[in-house]
């Protein structure tokens, strides 16, 4: 009876850890979010036990080239946002080769959508809600942010009243001009083709559309740029080509330019990266 109890007790602390003083947070994994060609694509959501009124939201979207990658890369960090007060999902969705473009833009509007729908559920504010990833998750995020109300994009994944429009975006080196990714990095020209149908050469009417860059309006939600100079997955200068045009858009838009940073943070440019999107966050979504 004793080790019966001690699995209870160590099962209860995986599912419920401590916050801060009396506060808690729970962690829910695999909640099914939308369920397109049978796939049955799921999150894991980390929220405060205890919310007063309502919480901001923040979609988590994993990188892999939009072709490998999982949720579960995210967790930590959903639990770091739900102790600062948000109610953070982090998101499966399908990948390439099998799944080409716009398959997965489809599947993180039909998240977006899933949140609004179940926001009293979950106490969440569905007028604040950010999204954040990093690298192809990083474009994903991007492509939220500049495609609002774009209805071409929105998929058939559920829950289709509700808005995919985000807030605000945080994107950690993820690529705004894909038409420009060849040559300007290590893996392009064997990953896009896989997920566009051909190179930039067969398929440039599709590399143009799944560009954030070329979706940019005045009506695209705040963005924070995370990037690093000596990327050489994603070169620093799509950071910058996204920038300018969203400045240029008179959309609010930062960028935090890491010296000798490369294709995904650690050390202290990990939690330079961390603390600047917390901080963008909470001016952003809590007010």
């Amino acid at each position: 009876m004793k080790c019966f109890g001690t699995f209870f007790t160590l099962l209860f602390l995986v599912i419920v850890a401590p916050v801060s003083g009396a506060e808690e947070l729970i962690f829910e994994k695999d909640i099914e979010y939308a369920n397109p060609d049978g796939q049955h694509l799921q999150l894991n959501l980390a929220r405060p036990a205890q919310i007063e009124g309502r919480a901001p939201a923040i979609l988590c979207i994993h990188g892999g080239g939009f072709r490998a990658g999982k949720r579960e890369g995210w967790d930590e960090r959903c639990r770091k946002l739900a102790e600062r007060g948000y109610v953070a999902a982090t998101v499966t969705y399908r990948l390439a080769p099998k799944y080409q473009f716009p398959a997965a833009i489809y599947d993180v509007k039909a998240a977006v959508r899933w949140l609004r729908a179940n926001a009293d559920k979950y106490r969440i504010d569905p007028e604040r809600i950010g999204v954040v990833g990093d690298s192809a998750g990083g474009h994903l995020v991007q492509f939220l942010g500049v495609t609002g109300g774009v209805a071409q994009f929105e998929g058939e994944g559920g829950n289709p009243e509700f808005s995919s429009r985000v807030n605000c975006v945080v994107n950690y080196y993820g690529p705004s001009d894909l038409t420009r990714s060849y040559g300007k990095s290590v893996d392009a020209a064997e990953v896009l083709p896989l997920w566009l149908g051909g190179d930039a050469t067969q398929e440039r009417r599709r590399h143009i559309l799944a560009s954030p860059l070329y979706w940019v309006t005045p009506e695209a939600a705040p963005t924070l740029l995370l990037h690093g100079t000596e990327d050489k997955y994603v070169a620093f200068e799509q950071a910058e080509w996204i920038h300018d045009r969203l400045k240029a858009a008179e959309v609010e838009v930062e960028i935090l330019k890491l010296d000798g940073a490369g294709h995904g943070f650690r050390g202290a440019d990990a939690e330079r990266a961390e603390g600047a999107m917390f901080e963008f966050f909470d001016r952003q979504l809590k007010r």
